[in-house]
């Protein structure tokens, strides 16, 4: 009994004494953990500059800048296979993160200015967009994509102080909030070795919206390019997104794209004749609502397709 005791004072002595050891954080550790150059505190644009110091309270882990590879699909288990257009709307409030503007783990940026960054270190290839092509068959240079986007410098004459006339040129930057939507591209397929239906997304466009400088009025939108996902993803895995519940447990980019964690709606599907949806259904009010209720049929007609393979 007595041999017990002493082993019961032991274990709580050192859980008592081990405790504090197991549960502090010393600042060599958070530096470590938090140091600048790490991944997630790559800056993605030239205003943002990481914290040379512990910003955080607690040992926060380093973002691991790896995505899981794909489970490989062979092409003789695929039962059926289409292509589906999807547009995400960056101002709806579930697509609220892709308009943050950027912390520590973000890189300082929002969700555009990490694809153009990893554009310009060279870690993903960007195609071009022109004319509706989206099976990036043309590749195109960080400056083709500063030429396209920046607006043009503003010139106008005044007055000097001797009555000359002076012409001032003031340039102006890219303003990363001008992009509003994202085109996703993406194939279902029905994979008979695992059962289910699989939806793999092939490629990512960011679209620019372009506005009238007089009246402010929206005159249209373009797509900057196109990105191959499956390049695209190692990049993304390497930021977290804003989560507004808990900073402590944040997904990161690419865990926010494959658990689909976006709204969106179907704007295509492959067909014989190349249309969208609007080129069916038109542009006015009651054509985009139709091309709503399209794609839910659509999205609903493939989740039957995969019942449908089942016999109960």
């Amino acid at each position: 009994m007595e041999i017990c005791n002493v082993c019961r004072v032991a274990m709580v002595s050192a859980l008592l004494l081990g405790s504090p050891a197991a549960f502090c954080q010393d600042a060599a550790t958070i530096e470590k953990t938090c140091a600048p150059g790490s991944p997630a505190t790559n800056a993605v644009n030239d205003q943002w500059l990481p914290s040379l110091a512990p910003n955080s309270a607690y040992n926060k882990p380093a973002v691991a800048p790896a995505a899981l590879p794909y489970q490989q699909v062979r092409g003789a288990d695929v039962m059926s296979s289409k292509t589906v257009w999807r547009e995400v709307d960056m101002m709806e409030k579930q697509n609220m993160p892709f308009r943050y503007e950027g912390d520590e783990s973000t890189g300082g940026g929002m969700f555009v200015e990490i694809l153009l960054d990893a554009i310009k270190r060279g870690k993903v290839t960007a195609y071009s967009a022109f004319g509706g092509d989206d099976r990036f068959t043309t590749p195109i240079s960080i400056a083709q994509i500063q030429e396209q986007i920046t607006p043009k410098a503003q010139e106008f004459e005044v007055e000097g102080p001797d009555g000359e006339i002076i012409h001032r040129v003031i340039p102006r930057e890219f303003d990363p909030h001008a992009v509003s939507k994202l085109r996703i591209k993406e194939e279902w397929i029905f994979d008979r070795n695992q059962g289910k239906m699989i939806s793999k997304i092939v490629g990512i466009a960011p679209v620019v919206d372009v506005f009238n400088e007089v009246d402010g009025s929206l005159k249209g939108s373009f797509a900057i390019c196109w990105l191959s996902y499956p390049q695209v993803r190692e990049v993304l895995a390497g930021y977290e997104i804003y989560v507004a519940d808990n900073s402590a447990n944040r997904p990161t980019w690419e865990d926010f794209f494959e658990r689909r964690m976006f709204s969106s709606r179907i704007t295509k599907v492959s067909n014989p004749l190349n249309q969208k949806l609007d080129e069916v259904f038109g542009n006015d009010e009651r054509g985009k609502m139709e091309s709503l209720y399209e794609g839910q049929h659509i999205a609903n007609a493939t989740f039957n397709q995969e019942h449908d393979k089942w016999e109960y």
